[in-house]
Protein backbone atom coordinates (compact mmCIF):
# COMPACT_ATOMS: atom_id res chain seq x y z
CA UNK A 1 0.00 0.00 0.00
CA UNK A 2 1.62 3.63 -1.29
CA UNK A 3 2.03 6.23 1.52
CA UNK A 4 -0.69 8.43 1.03
CA UNK A 5 -3.76 5.87 1.17
CA UNK A 6 -1.96 4.08 4.29
CA UNK A 7 -1.52 7.95 5.66
CA UNK A 8 -5.15 8.15 4.88
CA UNK A 9 -6.43 4.95 6.58
CA UNK A 10 -4.35 5.73 10.06
CA UNK A 11 -6.06 9.35 10.03
CA UNK A 12 -9.89 8.21 9.69
CA UNK A 13 -9.85 6.18 12.18
CA UNK A 14 -11.91 8.16 15.03
CA UNK A 15 -11.40 7.23 18.18
CA UNK A 16 -14.69 8.79 19.88
CA UNK A 17 -17.18 6.65 17.39
CA UNK A 18 -15.05 3.62 18.49
CA UNK A 19 -15.44 3.99 22.38
CA UNK A 20 -19.00 5.06 21.85
CA UNK A 21 -19.48 1.51 19.78
CA UNK A 22 -17.57 -0.22 22.43
CA UNK A 23 -19.63 1.36 25.03
CA UNK A 24 -22.94 0.09 23.49
CA UNK A 25 -22.10 -3.18 23.05
CA UNK A 26 -20.96 -3.75 26.66
CA UNK A 27 -24.31 -1.82 27.82
CA UNK A 28 -26.07 -5.11 26.09
CA UNK A 29 -25.95 -8.34 28.70
CA UNK A 30 -24.66 -11.54 27.32
CA UNK A 31 -23.68 -14.33 29.00
CA UNK A 32 -23.52 -17.42 26.89
CA UNK A 33 -26.77 -18.85 25.88
CA UNK A 34 -28.20 -15.53 26.07
CA UNK A 35 -26.71 -13.52 22.93
CA UNK A 36 -30.34 -12.72 20.93
CA UNK A 37 -29.96 -9.07 21.40
CA UNK A 38 -26.41 -8.41 21.37
CA UNK A 39 -26.86 -10.11 17.78
CA UNK A 40 -29.23 -7.55 16.96
CA UNK A 41 -26.94 -4.73 17.65
CA UNK A 42 -24.60 -6.12 15.29
CA UNK A 43 -26.73 -7.01 12.83
CA UNK A 44 -27.94 -3.09 13.08
CA UNK A 45 -24.28 -1.92 13.39
CA UNK A 46 -22.68 -3.97 10.14
CA UNK A 47 -25.67 -2.94 7.95
CA UNK A 48 -25.30 0.34 9.01
CA UNK A 49 -21.74 0.28 8.13
CA UNK A 50 -22.26 -1.11 4.66
CA UNK A 51 -21.58 -4.34 5.40
CA UNK A 52 -24.21 -7.47 3.24
CA UNK A 53 -25.51 -9.37 6.49
CA UNK A 54 -25.93 -13.19 6.92
CA UNK A 55 -28.28 -14.44 10.20
CA UNK A 56 -27.57 -17.47 11.20
CA UNK A 57 -29.79 -19.42 13.57
CA UNK A 58 -26.98 -21.57 16.00
CA UNK A 59 -29.97 -22.27 18.18
CA UNK A 60 -33.10 -20.56 19.31
CA UNK A 61 -32.34 -17.47 20.40
CA UNK A 62 -28.79 -17.68 18.90
CA UNK A 63 -27.57 -16.00 15.77
CA UNK A 64 -24.60 -15.82 14.26
CA UNK A 65 -23.97 -12.57 12.36
CA UNK A 66 -21.74 -12.58 9.89
CA UNK A 67 -21.16 -9.03 7.34
CA UNK A 68 -19.42 -9.20 4.43
CA UNK A 69 -17.70 -6.45 2.87
CA UNK A 70 -17.54 -7.81 -0.74
CA UNK A 71 -14.28 -7.15 -2.76
CA UNK A 72 -13.23 -6.63 -6.30
CA UNK A 73 -11.57 -9.65 -6.41
CA UNK A 74 -8.34 -11.35 -6.95
CA UNK A 75 -6.41 -11.13 -3.27
CA UNK A 76 -7.37 -13.56 -0.56
CA UNK A 77 -9.88 -12.79 2.27
CA UNK A 78 -9.35 -12.02 5.61
CA UNK A 79 -12.14 -12.46 8.49
CA UNK A 80 -12.26 -10.80 11.81
CA UNK A 81 -13.88 -13.07 14.28
CA UNK A 82 -15.21 -12.25 18.10
CA UNK A 83 -17.52 -13.84 20.41
CA UNK A 84 -20.31 -11.94 21.64
CA UNK A 85 -21.12 -14.32 24.65
CA UNK A 86 -19.45 -13.15 28.25
CA UNK A 87 -17.93 -15.58 31.22
CA UNK A 88 -20.44 -14.23 33.73
CA UNK A 89 -23.82 -12.28 33.59
CA UNK A 90 -23.42 -10.05 36.30
CA UNK A 91 -25.73 -10.99 38.77
CA UNK A 92 -23.16 -13.26 40.35
CA UNK A 93 -23.23 -12.51 43.94
CA UNK A 94 -19.87 -12.04 44.45
CA UNK A 95 -19.63 -9.99 41.09
CA UNK A 96 -22.42 -7.13 41.76
CA UNK A 97 -20.04 -4.24 43.31
CA UNK A 98 -17.47 -4.57 40.37
CA UNK A 99 -17.99 -2.29 37.85
CA UNK A 100 -15.73 -4.10 35.17
CA UNK A 101 -18.18 -7.46 35.77
CA UNK A 102 -21.25 -5.69 35.21
CA UNK A 103 -22.79 -5.19 31.49
CA UNK A 104 -22.09 -1.46 31.87
CA UNK A 105 -20.11 0.64 30.29
CA UNK A 106 -18.31 3.29 32.42
CA UNK A 107 -15.64 5.74 30.91
CA UNK A 108 -13.07 6.87 33.02
CA UNK A 109 -9.43 7.75 33.24
CA UNK A 110 -8.96 6.65 29.56
CA UNK A 111 -10.37 2.90 30.39
CA UNK A 112 -13.93 1.77 29.65
CA UNK A 113 -14.73 -0.67 31.94
CA UNK A 114 -17.74 -3.36 31.78
CA UNK A 115 -18.70 -7.10 31.33
CA UNK A 116 -17.06 -8.41 27.96
CA UNK A 117 -14.93 -5.43 27.23
CA UNK A 118 -11.86 -7.46 27.32
CA UNK A 119 -13.38 -11.09 25.99
CA UNK A 120 -14.02 -9.40 23.66
CA UNK A 121 -16.31 -6.98 22.78
CA UNK A 122 -13.80 -4.47 22.47
CA UNK A 123 -12.32 -6.32 19.27
CA UNK A 124 -15.39 -6.32 17.68
CA UNK A 125 -15.64 -2.50 18.06
CA UNK A 126 -12.20 -2.46 16.60
CA UNK A 127 -13.28 -4.73 13.44
CA UNK A 128 -16.18 -2.13 13.15
CA UNK A 129 -13.87 0.72 13.16
CA UNK A 130 -11.09 -0.62 11.10
CA UNK A 131 -14.04 -1.27 8.24
CA UNK A 132 -15.44 1.92 8.97
CA UNK A 133 -11.63 3.71 8.18
CA UNK A 134 -11.85 2.15 5.07
CA UNK A 135 -14.65 3.07 4.04
CA UNK A 136 -13.80 7.06 5.28
CA UNK A 137 -10.61 6.09 3.90
CA UNK A 138 -12.06 6.12 0.03
CA UNK A 139 -10.14 2.85 -0.43
CA UNK A 140 -12.10 -0.67 -2.37
CA UNK A 141 -10.43 -3.41 -1.21
CA UNK A 142 -9.66 -6.85 -3.93
CA UNK A 143 -10.83 -9.28 -1.44
CA UNK A 144 -13.34 -9.59 1.05
CA UNK A 145 -13.56 -8.49 4.75
CA UNK A 146 -15.51 -10.53 6.82
CA UNK A 147 -16.66 -9.90 10.08
CA UNK A 148 -18.10 -12.79 12.37
CA UNK A 149 -19.67 -12.26 15.60
CA UNK A 150 -20.56 -15.45 17.03
CA UNK A 151 -22.47 -17.61 20.09
CA UNK A 152 -20.78 -20.31 22.71
CA UNK A 153 -16.97 -19.35 23.09
CA UNK A 154 -16.68 -19.14 26.23
CA UNK A 155 -15.49 -22.64 28.29
CA UNK A 156 -18.41 -24.04 29.57
CA UNK A 157 -20.31 -27.16 28.68
CA UNK A 158 -22.74 -29.29 29.20
CA UNK A 159 -22.30 -32.25 32.23
CA UNK A 160 -25.15 -34.83 33.87
CA UNK A 161 -28.67 -34.34 33.99
CA UNK A 162 -28.50 -30.63 36.02
CA UNK A 163 -26.03 -29.17 33.82
CA UNK A 164 -28.28 -28.70 30.64
CA UNK A 165 -29.35 -25.90 28.28
CA UNK A 166 -28.01 -22.74 25.85
CA UNK A 167 -26.14 -21.59 28.96
CA UNK A 168 -23.94 -24.38 28.87
CA UNK A 169 -23.12 -24.69 25.25
CA UNK A 170 -19.53 -22.93 24.62
CA UNK A 171 -16.69 -24.26 23.73
CA UNK A 172 -17.07 -22.87 19.94
CA UNK A 173 -19.98 -23.88 19.31
CA UNK A 174 -21.00 -20.50 17.25
CA UNK A 175 -17.84 -20.85 15.10
CA UNK A 176 -18.17 -24.72 14.38
CA UNK A 177 -21.81 -23.64 13.07
CA UNK A 178 -20.10 -20.39 11.25
CA UNK A 179 -17.36 -22.57 9.13
CA UNK A 180 -19.99 -25.41 7.99
CA UNK A 181 -23.08 -22.36 7.32
CA UNK A 182 -20.53 -20.22 4.91
CA UNK A 183 -18.74 -18.11 7.22
CA UNK A 184 -15.77 -19.04 5.52
CA UNK A 185 -12.73 -16.41 4.71
CA UNK A 186 -9.07 -17.42 3.70
CA UNK A 187 -7.45 -16.19 6.83
CA UNK A 188 -8.90 -15.02 10.09
CA UNK A 189 -7.49 -12.93 13.09
CA UNK A 190 -9.08 -13.55 16.54
CA UNK A 191 -9.00 -10.25 18.54
CA UNK A 192 -8.50 -11.71 22.26
CA UNK A 193 -7.17 -10.13 24.37
CA UNK A 194 -3.32 -10.84 23.56
CA UNK A 195 -1.38 -7.92 24.97
CA UNK A 196 -0.62 -6.81 21.39
CA UNK A 197 0.86 -10.61 21.27
CA UNK A 198 0.59 -12.62 18.36
CA UNK A 199 -0.39 -15.60 20.02
CA UNK A 200 1.30 -18.25 17.69
CA UNK A 201 -0.07 -21.34 19.09
CA UNK A 202 -2.86 -22.39 22.08
CA UNK A 203 -3.46 -25.54 24.55
CA UNK A 204 -6.88 -27.01 23.68
CA UNK A 205 -8.33 -28.92 26.28
CA UNK A 206 -9.43 -32.33 27.64
CA UNK A 207 -12.08 -32.11 30.52
CA UNK A 208 -12.32 -35.69 32.22
CA UNK A 209 -14.13 -37.16 35.17
CA UNK A 210 -13.07 -39.83 37.90
CA UNK A 211 -15.15 -41.35 40.31
CA UNK A 212 -14.99 -43.50 43.42
CA UNK A 213 -17.96 -45.22 44.77
CA UNK A 214 -19.19 -46.34 48.14
CA UNK A 215 -22.06 -47.49 49.90
CA UNK A 216 -25.02 -45.66 50.36
CA UNK A 217 -26.49 -46.07 54.40
CA UNK A 218 -27.94 -43.87 57.31
CA UNK A 219 -25.10 -41.87 59.92
CA UNK A 220 -26.90 -44.18 62.22
CA UNK A 221 -25.33 -47.23 60.48
CA UNK A 222 -22.00 -46.41 59.60
CA UNK A 223 -19.68 -46.57 62.79
CA UNK A 224 -16.39 -48.63 61.22
CA UNK A 225 -17.44 -48.30 58.01
CA UNK A 226 -15.73 -44.46 57.15
CA UNK A 227 -13.18 -46.11 54.89
CA UNK A 228 -15.69 -46.95 52.67
CA UNK A 229 -17.34 -43.70 52.35
CA UNK A 230 -17.31 -42.52 48.48
CA UNK A 231 -15.80 -38.88 49.78
CA UNK A 232 -12.97 -40.48 51.85
CA UNK A 233 -11.96 -42.96 48.91
CA UNK A 234 -11.24 -39.97 46.95
CA UNK A 235 -8.74 -38.55 49.46
CA UNK A 236 -7.02 -41.28 48.28
CA UNK A 237 -7.60 -40.97 44.52
CA UNK A 238 -7.06 -37.36 44.54
CA UNK A 239 -3.91 -37.76 46.16
CA UNK A 240 -2.53 -40.31 42.88
CA UNK A 241 -3.65 -37.45 40.39
CA UNK A 242 -1.58 -35.18 42.19
CA UNK A 243 1.17 -37.54 41.97
CA UNK A 244 0.14 -37.82 38.04
CA UNK A 245 0.52 -34.23 37.04
CA UNK A 246 3.55 -32.90 37.16
CA UNK A 247 4.76 -35.57 34.83
CA UNK A 248 1.84 -35.09 32.19
CA UNK A 249 2.70 -31.41 32.22
CA UNK A 250 6.29 -32.18 31.42
CA UNK A 251 4.72 -34.99 28.78
CA UNK A 252 2.84 -32.02 27.30
CA UNK A 253 5.06 -29.10 26.98
CA UNK A 254 4.92 -26.73 23.86
CA UNK A 255 5.93 -23.61 23.12
CA UNK A 256 8.23 -23.21 25.67
CA UNK A 257 5.79 -24.09 28.23
CA UNK A 258 4.62 -26.64 30.11
CA UNK A 259 0.98 -28.00 29.96
CA UNK A 260 -1.11 -27.55 33.09
CA UNK A 261 -3.93 -29.64 34.93
CA UNK A 262 -6.35 -28.03 36.94
CA UNK A 263 -8.61 -30.20 39.94
CA UNK A 264 -11.65 -27.81 38.49
CA UNK A 265 -14.64 -29.08 40.68
CA UNK A 266 -15.65 -32.26 42.86
CA UNK A 267 -19.42 -33.20 43.81
CA UNK A 268 -20.45 -35.72 46.23
CA UNK A 269 -23.34 -36.19 48.57
CA UNK A 270 -26.40 -33.58 49.15
CA UNK A 271 -25.68 -30.85 51.71
CA UNK A 272 -29.52 -31.05 52.77
CA UNK A 273 -29.23 -34.26 53.62
CA UNK A 274 -25.69 -35.27 55.46
CA UNK A 275 -27.31 -37.95 57.42
CA UNK A 276 -26.14 -40.40 54.36
CA UNK A 277 -23.53 -41.19 53.06
CA UNK A 278 -22.55 -40.70 49.46
CA UNK A 279 -23.03 -42.95 47.02
CA UNK A 280 -20.38 -41.60 44.73
CA UNK A 281 -17.68 -38.91 44.45
CA UNK A 282 -16.53 -37.18 41.35
CA UNK A 283 -13.32 -35.34 40.83
CA UNK A 284 -13.57 -33.17 37.41
CA UNK A 285 -10.03 -32.31 36.06
CA UNK A 286 -9.14 -29.71 32.97
CA UNK A 287 -5.94 -31.74 30.82
CA UNK A 288 -4.67 -28.75 29.08
CA UNK A 289 -3.33 -30.45 25.47
CA UNK A 290 -1.20 -28.78 23.03
CA UNK A 291 -2.12 -28.59 19.46
CA UNK A 292 1.36 -30.84 18.31
CA UNK A 293 -0.51 -33.69 20.66
CA UNK A 294 -3.74 -35.80 19.13
CA UNK A 295 -6.08 -35.89 21.48
CA UNK A 296 -6.32 -39.52 20.82
CA UNK A 297 -3.00 -39.29 22.38
CA UNK A 298 -4.48 -37.63 25.52
CA UNK A 299 -7.35 -39.65 26.21
CA UNK A 300 -4.91 -42.45 26.30
CA UNK A 301 -2.73 -40.66 28.42
CA UNK A 302 -5.62 -40.35 30.95
CA UNK A 303 -7.19 -43.89 30.68
CA UNK A 304 -4.04 -45.40 31.96
CA UNK A 305 -4.11 -43.00 34.77
CA UNK A 306 -7.61 -44.79 35.19
CA UNK A 307 -6.58 -48.03 34.75
CA UNK A 308 -3.26 -47.33 37.42
CA UNK A 309 -5.81 -46.22 39.97
CA UNK A 310 -8.40 -49.16 39.44
CA UNK A 311 -5.42 -51.76 40.37
CA UNK A 312 -4.20 -49.67 43.16
CA UNK A 313 -7.76 -49.55 44.72
CA UNK A 314 -9.58 -52.25 43.15
CA UNK A 315 -12.58 -51.74 46.00
CA UNK A 316 -13.28 -48.21 45.07
CA UNK A 317 -15.50 -48.61 42.21
CA UNK A 318 -13.58 -46.55 40.08
CA UNK A 319 -15.21 -45.19 36.41
CA UNK A 320 -14.17 -42.31 34.56
CA UNK A 321 -15.42 -40.23 31.81
CA UNK A 322 -14.10 -37.92 28.72
CA UNK A 323 -16.88 -35.03 27.80
CA UNK A 324 -14.71 -31.93 26.32
CA UNK A 325 -11.94 -32.65 23.53
CA UNK A 326 -11.22 -29.18 21.97
CA UNK A 327 -7.99 -29.19 20.12
CA UNK A 328 -5.41 -26.27 20.45
CA UNK A 329 -3.73 -24.64 17.27
CA UNK A 330 -1.15 -22.89 15.57
CA UNK A 331 0.09 -20.77 12.89
CA UNK A 332 3.61 -20.88 11.23
CA UNK A 333 5.54 -18.02 12.20
CA UNK A 334 6.06 -17.53 8.13
CA UNK A 335 2.43 -16.83 7.08
CA UNK A 336 1.42 -14.08 4.98
CA UNK A 337 -1.04 -13.08 7.86
CA UNK A 338 1.99 -12.52 10.64
CA UNK A 339 3.80 -10.24 8.41
CA UNK A 340 0.95 -8.46 7.65
CA UNK A 341 0.50 -8.11 11.43
CA UNK A 342 3.72 -7.33 11.30
CA UNK A 343 3.93 -4.66 9.12
CA UNK A 344 0.40 -3.16 10.69
CA UNK A 345 1.94 -3.40 14.02
CA UNK A 346 5.58 -1.86 13.85
CA UNK A 347 3.26 1.15 11.48
CA UNK A 348 1.25 2.11 14.99
CA UNK A 349 3.67 0.65 17.75
CA UNK A 350 6.97 1.46 16.27
CA UNK A 351 8.28 -2.32 16.73
CA UNK A 352 7.40 -5.62 15.59
CA UNK A 353 5.18 -7.62 18.05
CA UNK A 354 5.91 -10.03 21.00
CA UNK A 355 5.02 -13.47 20.34
CA UNK A 356 3.50 -15.88 22.60
CA UNK A 357 1.93 -19.29 23.25
CA UNK A 358 -1.05 -19.43 25.83
CA UNK A 359 -2.75 -22.47 27.53
CA UNK A 360 -6.19 -20.71 26.99
CA UNK A 361 -8.67 -21.95 24.40
CA UNK A 362 -9.83 -19.85 21.21
CA UNK A 363 -11.80 -20.38 18.46
CA UNK A 364 -9.29 -20.85 16.49
CA UNK A 365 -9.44 -24.51 17.14
CA UNK A 366 -12.61 -24.32 15.13
CA UNK A 367 -11.72 -22.73 12.46
CA UNK A 368 -8.33 -23.89 11.71
CA UNK A 369 -9.65 -27.08 11.04
CA UNK A 370 -12.09 -25.95 7.97
CA UNK A 371 -8.82 -24.20 6.62
CA UNK A 372 -8.97 -20.79 7.95
CA UNK A 373 -5.68 -20.53 9.16
CA UNK A 374 -6.30 -18.24 12.08
CA UNK A 375 -3.88 -15.91 14.82
CA UNK A 376 -4.98 -14.62 18.07
CA UNK A 377 -3.88 -10.87 17.98
CA UNK A 378 -5.52 -8.31 20.19
CA UNK A 379 -5.33 -5.35 22.36
CA UNK A 380 -5.64 -5.93 26.49
CA UNK A 381 -4.35 -4.04 29.91
CA UNK A 382 -3.04 -7.07 31.07
CA UNK A 383 -5.26 -9.39 33.64
CA UNK A 384 -8.59 -8.05 34.54
CA UNK A 385 -8.19 -6.02 37.91
CA UNK A 386 -10.29 -7.57 40.97
CA UNK A 387 -12.97 -4.63 40.05
CA UNK A 388 -12.74 -6.98 36.35
CA UNK A 389 -12.62 -5.97 32.46
CA UNK A 390 -11.19 -3.00 31.15
CA UNK A 391 -9.33 -1.43 28.19
CA UNK A 392 -7.50 1.39 27.75
CA UNK A 393 -8.81 3.28 25.14
CA UNK A 394 -5.63 4.38 23.52
CA UNK A 395 -5.10 0.05 23.05
CA UNK A 396 -8.03 0.32 21.23
CA UNK A 397 -7.51 2.88 18.92
CA UNK A 398 -3.89 1.43 18.54
CA UNK A 399 -5.45 -1.84 17.58
CA UNK A 400 -8.15 -0.91 15.03
CA UNK A 401 -5.49 0.63 13.23
CA UNK A 402 -3.72 -2.06 12.95
CA UNK A 403 -6.80 -4.44 11.83
CA UNK A 404 -7.26 -1.37 9.32
CA UNK A 405 -3.83 -1.62 8.20
CA UNK A 406 -4.08 -5.29 8.23
CA UNK A 407 -7.02 -5.62 5.89
CA UNK A 408 -5.70 -3.18 3.28
CA UNK A 409 -2.53 -5.34 2.91
CA UNK A 410 -3.39 -9.29 2.87
CA UNK A 411 -6.84 -8.22 0.98
CA UNK A 412 -5.08 -5.44 -1.19
CA UNK A 413 -6.32 -2.23 -2.29
CA UNK A 414 -7.90 -2.05 -5.12
CA UNK A 415 -6.73 0.86 -8.37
Amino acid sequence: MDAEPRSALIAAVDEARLVATASSFVDISSPTGSEQQMAECMRDTLEATGLAVSWQEVEDGRPNVVGRLEGSGGAPSLMFNGHMDTSYSGREPHLRSKPGFQPHAEVRDGHIWGLGISNMKGALACYVEAVRAIADAGLRLRGDVVIAAVVGEIEKTQWGEEFRGAQYRGYAAGSRYLATHGGIADYCILGEPTEQRVVLGHYGTMWARISTQGPFVHTAFSSGRLGENAIVRMHSVLADVLDWIPGWERRSAYGGIDGVVNVGATRAGAPWRVSRTPHQADLFLDIRVPPTMAMTAAREDFAALVRELRERHPDFGISSEVFVTAPGAQIAESHPLIAAIDAGHTQVFGATPARDTVRWFSDASALTRYGIETVNYGTSSGLPSVDGENLEIAGLRAMATVYALVAAEVCGVAP
